[in-house]
């Protein structure tokens, strides 16, 4: 296998795999029927909460990683997980936005993000095996999937802070010609009977712009982490662990995107730097070391420079979703 980082190839048993799907899925369920069992708005002390028990359980499987595996592992898995959490920032803002757009009540928001993330999972892994696949039978592949992610960054750096408007979504006209549907909700329903036909609840074309929005990030975010390592497992893992823990980010920062205004401008840097990072594979190696500590300052800084210089939010008061 063509390697990005200077490290041995890792021998991934079945068992490791069976693991961590068991894992994933025994989560997902204590989430889905303990955790969220019936509806109800997830307040902020309960998202930030959540939020820190979703990093201590992903950092937990990174140190496993590191017992497992080596530390160098542990490096990728961490440089993954972080490239993985920092740009899936501007997913939950469109999900915001979504939420908004559709006046989905915040008590059944979540349960339209629990079936998006179980899309997610599977989509990322098709992603992870198809990018990896790629890289090593084609290795000018690097070159390119490192100038796609450049391009990517200065675009973004270029844009500024477009929004997302679902009005204008092909997608979402094509799925109300194509599929039956009602304005009106009927709890967390997805589906539900409107004289005496099967219709399709707004909770449904959500979940589907919810999924398009990912696979749209997916590109960018896979070959991004794939900078740091050429592993399946590893790339998926950090790419599992960083979007199980979105939702409760989600209702934590959802209605703060005015406050971090300079977050924009440290994800372009990100992307520029993971695909000159890429590009520059082709020939020699970064460590990882350099790289996380490249990814943690650029994030953090923009954060920082955020609260520090950003101008104050034209409005206070918290978005009502």
């Amino acid at each position: 296998m063509f390697l990005l980082g200077a490290k041995v190839d890792l021998t991934i048993a079945s068992w490791h795999w069976f693991l961590l799907l068991g894992l994933l899925g025994s989560l997902l369920l204590i989430d889905i029927l303990v955790v969220h069992r019936t509806a109800h708005v997830v307040k902020p002390k309960e998202a930030a909460i959540e939020t820190v028990v979703w990093v201590v359980i992903g950092l937990l499987f990174g140190a496993w990683i590191a017992y497992e595996f080596g530390k160098h592992a542990a490096g990728e898995y961490i440089g993954g997980y972080l490239i993985e959490e920092s740009l899936s920032i501007d997913n939950v803002f469109v999900w915001a936005v979504l939420f908004s757009h559709f006046k989905v009540p915040s008590q059944y928001q979540h349960r339209v993000l629990f079936w998006g993330i179980f899309g997610a999972f599977i989509m990322r892994l098709g992603f992870i095996f198809a990018g990896v696949a790629i890289i090593d039978t084609f290795k000018i592949s690097l070159i390119v999937f490192g100038l796609f992610l450049a391009y990517t960054g200065v675009q973004l750096l270029r844009s500024g802070d477009d929004e997302f408007d679902p009005q204008n979504s092909k997608v979402l006209k094509a799925f109300n010609r194509v599929i039956p549907s009602t304005d009106v909700l009927d709890g967390q329903k997805l589906f539900t009977v409107v004289n005496a036909k099967r219709v399709a609840t707004p909770l449904l074309a959500v979940l589907v712009m919810v999924e398009l929005s990912d696979i749209i990030f997916a590109i960018d975010s896979v070959p991004a982490v794939l900078s740091v390592t050429s592993e399946q497992y590893i790339a998926f893992a950090s790419n599992a662990f960083a979007i199980m823990g979105l939702r409760a980010l989600y209702f934590l920062v959802a209605g703060m995107r005015d406050r971090f205004q300079y977050l924009q401008t440290g994800l372009g840097i990100i992307l520029v730097f993971v695909g000159a990072k890429m590009v520059y594979s082709y020939w020699h190696h970064l460590s990882i070391a350099l790289s996380l500590s490249v990814i943690v300052v650029v994030l953090a800084g923009s954060v920082a420079a955020s609260i520090r210089w950003g101008a104050p939010p034209a409005n206070e008061d918290t978005p009502k979703h």
